[in-house]
């Protein structure tokens, strides 16, 4: 995966998005004035289906946090239904914060299940299951769908169904 780094000051960074799914960064350097001399650094974010397909693959080896971190942007929402001990969260920071609260109340794993993606323009769904044993509640299953909103490279919001 690529990684970006900020261009020193005299690129000009330019944004360009193609259908609705991919955007394209291209820094030109314009302190050499003649075309062939300008330096052009490409990078292309991720499309709906990658993002989906990699949270899939992070999930499902056991690393949500890590899958957080990279594919979430830093304004993520995070949305609960009403009925969940769970309460919505705003920002990355936050989002994170409420991931590491639930990954500290298993007590133990179980079993789980996670679903191919579906993806939909600049949504996709997963469904997840756990079975796990919770600091003081015990053994449960949980079943769950998951809605996830990507722009610009990055989810926007999640949604869960419960």
């Amino acid at each position: 995966m690529s990684q970006i780094v900020a261009p020193a000051a005299p690129f000009t960074k330019i944004t360009l998005s193609l259908l609705l799914t991919t955007t394209e960064t291209i820094f030109f350097d314009l302190s050499n004035p003649h075309p062939l001399n300008r330096h052009i650094t490409k990078h292309k974010n991720m499309t709906t289906q990658q993002i989906a397909d990699r949270l899939v693959a992070l999930c499902r080896n056991g690393q949500m946090l890590e899958a957080e971190q990279e594919l979430f942007a830093d304004d993520v929402k995070s949305i609960e239904p009403e009925h969940s001990p769970a309460k919505s969260a705003h920002g990355k920071i936050a989002v994170l914060e409420k991931g590491k609260a639930f990954a500290a109340s298993i007590e133990a794993r179980h079993g789980g299940a996670i679903s191919d993606p579906v993806v939909g323009g600049k949504y996709f769904s997963i469904s997840m299951q756990l079975d796990a044993t919770f600091k003081g509640a015990g053994r449960m299953v949980m079943d769950e769908v998951c809605l996830y909103e990507v722009r610009d490279g990055k989810i926007i919001s999640e949604q869960f169904f419960f």
